[in-house]
């Protein structure tokens, strides 16, 4: 979000300056080293809606490193992986009643058509899901994937934020059948390149391992940055960094506005990241709702995109908040525990297999986003001159998202 601002902002003329306080750029479209393989810090893909994705490749002339893969879903649950996402897998699946099953799949059919989300958006996820589906569906397939990732929140989750997560996967197909989704050549390291490179030739600057410590504001105008290299002077400042760091960075706000900020709340994020000799499954991701697994699902990256050597990436999420006793586990355990997982769910891997691994923490990964929290946003222009705030809770009802950061950096510019 803050590169696409940038982008924008100095395609339109203005002298721009992105501050940044990790050593690369990126956030969570960031790559990092997997023993010689360049890799995503947390696994993205590309919906066919994202069309803030394809207008900027477009632009910045990388549209030909777009590619599509064919994808598959698969459930484990009861000690067996099953397909799953398809109505084929669906009429097969043995977990759930006749009348389940045509409930469940009506449930994703509509939603896929639905256009709007206003009448979901004072209701939970988990009425959505019993209104439509019952009560054991919920329970059978849902309930454990909710207290995994959101814990304590778990059963006050919106319904709109559930379902624009269903339309946008569900209207990526190629047919009915089969899933369809896309990747970016070298991957999101190479739309972040190519970024950089247009900031730098368009006169910007980059700064690194240099975070922003205070937005100085006088006489309620924005006068620019403190960071520890230096105060930066400007006439505008469009901040992308999470909600709970705000408060101490902008310690001028109106009170009413720095509680806004503070109330809103955030899952963190611990990412188990494993290169493996060979492949755990043929499905893109795997969702778990056995109890014996303490893992919401898996990703197999390289099921999207491919791998030399015919090696498999996987990506074990762990979603927490950060005050749980096991956010501060060390990382040898998260990745004993991910590979056990992986182990269950397919009996011939052993544990030789595991070439290399990585776990990438982040504090505020996931934003919390209960039933009426389109309410609970504040506008993304302050009423201080020249400040603008957002984070990827300002996507809502969308999730986080490479396409959504580029749409909402692009308009902030634009308000320049």
């Amino acid at each position: 979000m803050g590169l696409a601002a940038a982008h924008r902002a100095v395609t339109l003329g203005h002298t721009v300056t992105v501050i940044e306080a990790a050593p690369e750029v990126g956030g969570m479209a960031a790559h990092f080293d997997l023993q010689g393989l360049s890799i995503e810090r947390f696994y993205h893909f590309v919906c066919k809606t994202d069309a803030p994705t394809f207008a900027l490749l477009d632009e910045l002339g990388i549209s030909a490193k777009m590619r599509w893969a064919p994808t598959s879903m698969g459930y484990y649950i009861d000690g067996a992986l099953h397909p799953w996402g398809d109505p084929i897998s669906l009429i097969r699946f043995p977990h759930l009643t006749w009348l389940e099953k045509l409930r469940y799949g009506l449930l994703m059919f509509i939603s896929t058509k639905r256009q709007s989300w206003n009448a979901l958006e004072h209701v939970s996820a988990k009425d959505w899901i019993t209104l439509w589906c019952g009560e054991r569906v919920y329970e059978k397939l849902w309930r454990r994937l909710f207290h995994l990732k959101f814990y304590q929140f778990s059963e006050n989750v919106s319904a709109s934020w559930l379902w624009t997560r269903i339309r946008r996967v569900g209207r990526s197909r190629k047919s009915l059948f089969q899933e369809e989704l896309g990747y970016i050549e070298g991957g999101s390291d190479t739309l972040v390149q190519a970024l950089v490179a247009a900031i730098e030739t368009r006169g910007g600057t980059i700064q690194l391992t240099n975070p922003a410590t205070k937005v100085r504001i006088e006489m309620g105008c924005v006068k620019g940055v403190e960071t520890p290299l230096g105060f930066l002077a400007a006439d505008a400042v469009i901040s992308t960094v999470p909600m709970p760091f705000i408060s101490a960075m902008v310690p001028d706000l109106p009170n009413k506005l720095r509680i806004d900020y503070d109330a809103i709340q955030n899952i963190g994020v611990t990412c188990v990241v494993l290169r493996l000799k060979k492949s755990v499954s043929k499905y893109f991701w795997i969702n778990v709702a056995d109890p014996d697994l303490p893992i919401t699902g898996i990703i197999e990256f390289s099921n999207l995109r491919p791998v030399p050597g015919g090696e498999a990436v996987i990506y074990v999420p762990y979603y927490m908040p950060v005050d749980n006793p096991l956010w501060n586990r060390n990382d040898e355990i998260f990745v004993s525990e991910a590979m056990t997982c992986l182990k269950r769910i397919n009996p011939d891997l052993h544990a030789k297999d595991l070439l290399a691994s990585h776990v990438g923490r982040l504090q505020y990964a996931q934003p919390v986003c209960p039933p009426g929290f389109a309410a609970m946003i504040p506008p993304v222009k302050t009423p201080i001159n020249g400040l603008q705030i957002a984070d990827t809770c300002f996507y809502y009802p969308e999730d986080r998202g490479i396409s959504e950061g580029i749409r909402l950096g692009r308009a902030m510019a634009d308000a320049l």
